[in-house]
């Protein structure tokens, strides 16, 4: 049975384990020889207005198609998330950097307007089967059969955006890790002339204040 916008933002109010938004995250990176810090990475995402997406060799994306990738996971668990990633990695140094706790938030049903749709979790080979080359950017692998190589990341409930996602700045709430980080924010947006950042976003949240 369909729900009317208030019943469904209702719904989700009532729930501890559901969120009617969608966080892609963000980490440092190097562009054009110089490396910018997750802070830096997402001032340079807003003053662009865009989420570029990721590929195969970029990242876990099946098939020819780029998309862009969001969570589906309220902020406590987020920053749940985000915690177990840490402990992980001082016990395996060499694991890949999944997760920094710096982002953009956006309303579900604007990025479901914007084509994003969940993943779809299976062997990958099977999904490719039933699925057509082009929705191939939907397929996350997954594999609990085999003991030693136990592939689940359903943990985050993923949807993805295919291509690139062109977004305006008033639907973006900005997510940061810490005092630190949101200081550093403010400080680099107060030193922008072309647009006033911290006017024209919808809000700023904190995950050590969700958290801890």
């Amino acid at each position: 049975m369909p729900y009317s916008l208030d019943n469904w933002t209702n719904r989700i109010a009532s729930r501890s384990d559901l969120t009617g938004h969608l966080i892609h995250l963000t980490r440092a990176s190097d562009i054009g020889g110089k490396t910018l810090d997750s802070v830096e990475i997402l001032i340079k995402i807003l003053l662009e207005e865009c989420l570029l997406g990721s590929s195969t060799k970029s990242g876990f994306i099946c098939g020819d198609r780029k998309a862009v990738c969001f969570q589906d996971t309220p902020l406590y668990q987020l920053a749940q998330n985000i915690y177990s990633e840490q402990e992980y990695r001082k016990k395996n140094s060499q694991a890949k950097l999944r997760y920094v706790g710096t982002g953009l938030m956006f309303q579900k049903p604007y990025i479901y307007g914007k084509g994003g749709r969940p993943v779809i979790y299976d062997k990958t080979e099977e999904a490719k089967s039933y699925l057509p080359p082009h929705e191939w950017w939907r397929i996350v692998k997954l594999e609990l059969n085999d003991n030693s190589n136990i592939i689940d990341w359903t943990h985050e409930r993923e949807w993805r955006v295919p291509d690139d996602l062109k977004f305006e700045l008033k639907e973006v709430i900005v997510i940061l890790p810490n005092t630190n980080a949101y200081k550093k924010f403010i400080t680099k947006c107060r030193l922008i002339d072309t647009v006033d950042l911290l006017t024209v976003i919808r809000g700023i949240v904190t995950l050590n204040a969700v958290f801890f």
